[in-house]
């Protein structure tokens, strides 16, 4: 990057940029249940994506079943677009809201990614919804807030995820007695001693750039804490803060110890590199651990174990798949139907197992998930919550795409002070705080 030149928004968060440009904010408006109208709809419904990947696809699909158990007669449309963490999805959908032609309802992060459509006045309240089906205290007032804005909420929560969570080989770890590493200490060690054997320390596949992104925010938390985490994300530490610097020093050092490859990788290839004992440990949400399960049959505990990422003991980075209602929806009758199924307990325990998340409702029953989960659940009860930047929900898709393009330079030259520069300039061309 030369000079001051801004970092270019890329093609989804640009079209937010302009959505929100020519609609101005969103005011109060009626509820959905409201403005959903009476009288009688074609019963069908166009669910957007980017589930099609192992153990995700295949809960979107129990969920789909479940719908139309309890309604024999709707016809669903499962328009699913592939790209890891929706990249290529969004862009899909971006353009679609701005021709004017939203699906009936979408998949959508919990935090600033669904805050720029609300922005936009582009969703409809669901106030009224969470009333009938006494949800106000089925989900955590934190994760109601990530989804409401002015009083008014937006979008129903189907999973929680955790972004902080570092999968590793157990044969591999057990054969070399090697220590889950919950420091940072503990991983260069444990990464010395793999790599004296001929084992790569660290699987990655970087191939749609926010993995390595996601890597680096959970370096960030466990150099800085959950405090100062949120505050970077308010606009309210600087960049020149030496936890930053430190952040990204360690980051660097972390990437002497990943695959050649990772670049031609994505998220399933770096993890599939830990499930076949080609690389030891991977960095990766636990939808990981659904893919573990799910298309790879892996047993945990046996085949793979997990820890917190370094430094990130008590913290909880949370990632939450949220659906709504889109202004102008063609069938919003039928997604009302939609989301109270996404909303109940019957619908998130069908989907949640296959996934490999857990339920974002509090009064979910642990005996229906694998030990992972009954860990994740307990933990997501009494951690710190930190949003994900990867995942869109820390800051605005302005400043994340920025981000991810200053990200794929800095995997390749490693130069701190080129991306902390690119860092500044995505902050103030993107408004980060304000």
């Amino acid at each position: 990057m030369k000079g001051k030149k801004a970092l270019r928004l890329g093609g989804a968060a640009a079209v937010l940029v302009a959505l929100t440009t020519a609609c101005g904010t969103a005011g109060t408006a009626n509820n959905a249940s409201n403005t959903a109208g009476a009288g009688t709809e074609e019963k069908k419904i166009e669910i957007f994506s980017w589930w099609t990947g192992a153990g995700e696809a295949d809960g979107l699909n129990a969920l789909i079943k479940l719908f139309q158990q309890k309604d024999p007669g709707v016809q669903v449309q499962n328009s699913a677009v592939a790209g890891g963490a929706g990249t290529n999805a969004k862009q899909v959908l971006a353009t679609r809201m701005q021709a004017g032609n939203p699906p009936d309802t979408f998949q959508v992060h919990a935090g600033a990614e669904l805050m720029a459509w609300v922005d936009a006045g582009k969703m409809e309240p669901l106030n009224d919804l969470y009333q009938s089906q006494g949800w106000n205290d089925k989900f955590p007032q934190q994760l109601i807030d990530m989804v409401s804005k002015d009083g008014n909420i937006y979008a129903v929560p189907v999973d929680i995820h955790r972004g902080n969570v570092l999968w590793y080989n157990k044969k591999i770890f057990d054969q070399y007695h090697l220590q889950p590493p919950t420091t940072f200490d503990i991983f260069f060690k444990d990464a010395d001693i793999l790599k004296q054997h001929g084992i790569t320390p660290l699987g990655l596949g970087d191939k749609d750039t926010w993995e390595a992104t996601m890597l680096w925010e959970d370096v960030l938390l466990g150099t800085v804490g959950p405090q100062k985490y949120d505050q970077i994300w308010q606009g309210k530490v600087s960049w020149d803060d030496p936890g930053i610097r430190q952040s990204l020093e360690t980051f660097k050092k972390m990437l002497q110890y990943v695959n050649s490859d990772h670049a031609a990788l994505d998220w399933q290839d770096g993890s599939q590199l830990v499930a076949t004992g080609k690389a030891a440990m991977n960095v990766m949400g636990d939808w990981a651990k659904g893919y573990y399960t799910t298309d790879l049959k892996l047993k945990p505990n046996v085949d793979f174990g997990w820890c917190v990422t370094p430094g990130t003991e008590g913290d909880f980075m949370v990632i939450s798949d949220t659906f709504g209602l889109p202004k102008g929806a063609p069938h919003p009758n039928t997604v009302l139907d939609w989301l109270k199924v996404l909303g109940s307990t019957e619908g998130q325990d069908v989907f949640n197992p296959l996934k490999g998340s857990i339920p974002a409702r509090i009064d979910a029953d642990p005996s229906k998930y694998d030990v992972y989960s009954q860990q994740a659940m307990a933990d997501f009860k009494k951690d710190q919550l930190t949003p994900s930047l990867a995942h869109g929900s820390a800051a605005s898709p302005g400043f994340l795409d920025a981000v991810n393009t200053a990200m794929k330079v800095f995997v390749t030259n490693q130069d701190i002070d080129q991306f902390i520069s690119a860092l500044k300039t995505a902050a103030q061309e993107n408004n980060l705080g304000q």
